[in-house]
């Protein structure tokens, strides 16, 4: 399926490991000239050799909403312009209401909340003006279906799906989507931290049986910011393998 989007930009922050670099990779697949940015020199390195199709990097921590600003500032050079802004990053580390002091809760807010706020006010306004634009979040299901002993990961992501459904409403007219992707368990390093070596236990309570491939997410990500999807806004998208149970 020609996804409509070849020749266009797309800007994918901390896009060199995990779900980020696998959006990067269907992305790039689809003849979109991309950028991607991540902390770690080698880990980009070996990130860009596996987009290939003369994708761009550089090193940025997006954990903050300066280094949000920094990367779509960065972005924009590279590109010339951003089309499709993938916003992403790590999850902020575990803990319960119990064990989490309050304190830790604005560095919650900066590496999911605010780190996305500083991005779409880095890369919105210019997709208004060109009257076509993507914005793709990565959050999780969280959001919808809390999960245990992830306070701060529930909470600020709750937070970033509230400003992107309100902003996906004032920008609709401009030709610009605002959507969000939901995952739930898949391969990757952020799995094997809170896991261990006994990742496969993760798989417990989804009714797949299995837990997700990163690149099968990456494609569906890669969907939503397509052409076809022009009429998809303010949605959020669980892909999950089933394990969300409610109706709405």
């Amino acid at each position: 399926m020609d996804l409509g989007i070849s020749g266009r930009t797309a800007a994918i922050a901390a896009g060199t490991a995990g779900l980020g670099l696998q959006t990067a990779v269907a992305l790039a697949g689809e003849g979109v000239k991309v950028v991607v940015c991540g902390r770690d020199e080698k880990r980009l390195a070996s990130a860009l050799a596996e987009i290939g199709h003369g994708a761009q990097g550089f090193v940025c921590d997006v954990s903050t909403d300066a280094g949000g600003t920094e990367f779509v500032n960065h972005a924009s050079q590279l590109l010339g312009h951003i089309d499709i802004l993938v916003a992403n990053g790590g999850g902020p580390p575990p803990g319960g209401f119990a064990d989490v002091p309050a304190d830790q809760y604005m560095d919650a807010l900066q590496k999911n909340l605010l780190s996305v706020v500083a991005m779409c006010h880095g890369a919105v306004p210019a997709m208004r003006e060109r009257k076509w634009g993507r914005v793709l979040a990565i959050t999780s299901v969280a959001v919808r279906q809390p999960i245990p002993n992830l306070i701060l990961s529930n909470t600020a992501r709750a937070g970033v799906t509230g400003f992107l459904k309100t902003l996906a409403r004032e920008v609709a007219g401009d030709g610009v989507t605002v959507n969000t992707i939901q995952p739930g368990i898949h391969a990757t390093d952020r799995i094997t931290q809170l896991y261990g070596g006994n990742v496969q236990v993760a798989a417990t309570g989804v009714p797949a049986g299995v837990i997700g491939e990163a690149a099968d997410f990456g494609r569906i990500a890669a969907f939503m910011c397509s052409e076809s999807a022009k009429f998809m806004t303010g949605v959020q998208l669980h892909v999950d393998g089933g394990a969300y149970g409610a109706l709405l």
